[in-house]
């Protein structure tokens, strides 16, 4: 474990999110959704649930904020956002006007244009969003480890 690092953030997880670059998508996944499908990287985080590991990941990843939306929602059945949903945006602390929804199946397949899918613990159906990656502008020092 390292100082000053979200906890959530093992080895692989860590290094899988350090190779994105600009504009390059995360996929952080429930437990139901075909990760392996996809074709990307996987990392699983086996136990957890979603807005956790979004949470966790905004921690390292800045959101693009040049074209479109900086978050993907899968859209829900019946339309209406789910508590899930409503938790990944909150933790993903995006402004309501840079998300967006992707019905099911267009979500899968942007889901194969993304770098890569972190499997959770979620049970709750539709626990999935795409996150953008922004630009890192500078490094500010925390100090030394304590």
């Amino acid at each position: 474990m390292l100082s000053g690092i979200h906890p959530i953030l093992h080895g692989d997880l860590l290094a899988a999110l350090d190779r994105l670059g600009h504009g390059d998508e995360v996929v952080v996944a429930d437990a139901n959704f075909p990760a392996y499908r996809a074709g990307v990287e996987v990392v699983v985080a086996a136990g957890l649930d979603a807005p956790a590991v979004v949470e966790a990941v905004r921690t390292v990843v800045p959101l693009d904020t040049y074209e479109g939306p900086s978050v993907l929602l899968m859209t829900a059945e019946g339309g209406e956002r789910l508590p899930v949903q409503a938790d990944l945006v909150v933790a993903a602390d995006v402004p309501s006007d840079r998300v967006d929804e992707l019905e099911r199946f267009d979500f899968y397949e942007r889901a194969g244009a993304a770098r890569l899918v972190v499997r959770t613990g979620e049970l709750r159906p539709y626990g999935n969003l795409i996150l953008r990656k922004g630009v890192v502008n500078e490094y500010r020092s925390p100090g030394a480890a304590r």
